[in-house]
């Protein structure tokens, strides 16, 4: 549970802190990075999108891996095609690229909250998740967070994503 925590809470930090930081550090308006924290939107809408990834298996990895671990994998593997595009990208030269990784982003992190959702209400005993949750976040977050700062004074972001 931990390490999956740790998986919903890095991409979550890098829509909402690291992203508007490097942005603005690259120069672009103040209004067009703004315009980015549109990109956590796809955490407002998981209910619309949530009853699909529950009931629909996905072709070929849902005999393999199970209705759960195959939206998972696919979900990991979004986010981190995402966060390379992220770091292969110049903000400077074109926001384009930059708000398509963004919204790919908010989009596969979402559907990988639902799915360690989901995990959590079939794996974990009710009275052991209701305490476990905040903590397991508050857990996460603290590292990433000193992580950012560390790293926020070298140059670089591209190197700072990968």
């Amino acid at each position: 549970m931990l390490f999956l925590g740790f998986s919903a809470g890095l991409p979550l930090l890098l829509i909402f802190s690291t992203l508007s930081l490097w942005l603005r550090e690259a120069g672009i308006d103040r209004s067009a990075v703004t315009y980015f924290s549109w990109a956590a939107l796809a955490y407002s809408f998981k209910f619309i999108w949530a009853p699909v990834i529950d009931k629909l298996p996905l072709p070929i990895l849902h005999s393999l891996l199970g209705r759960r671990r195959s939206w998972l994998i696919v979900a990991q593997l979004s986010i981190m095609a995402a966060i390379i595009l992220m770091a292969m990208t110049d903000p400077s030269q074109g926001l384009g690229g930059m708000a398509v990784a963004a919204v790919l982003l908010g989009f596969s992190s979402a559907s990988q909250d639902i799915v360690i959702d989901a995990y959590r209400i079939e794996a974990v005993q009710k009275e052991k998740d209701d305490d476990g949750q905040l903590s397991l976040f508050q857990e996460n977050e603290k590292p990433l967070r000193e992580a950012i700062d560390f790293y926020k004074h070298k140059e670089g972001w591209s190197n700072r994503l990968i």
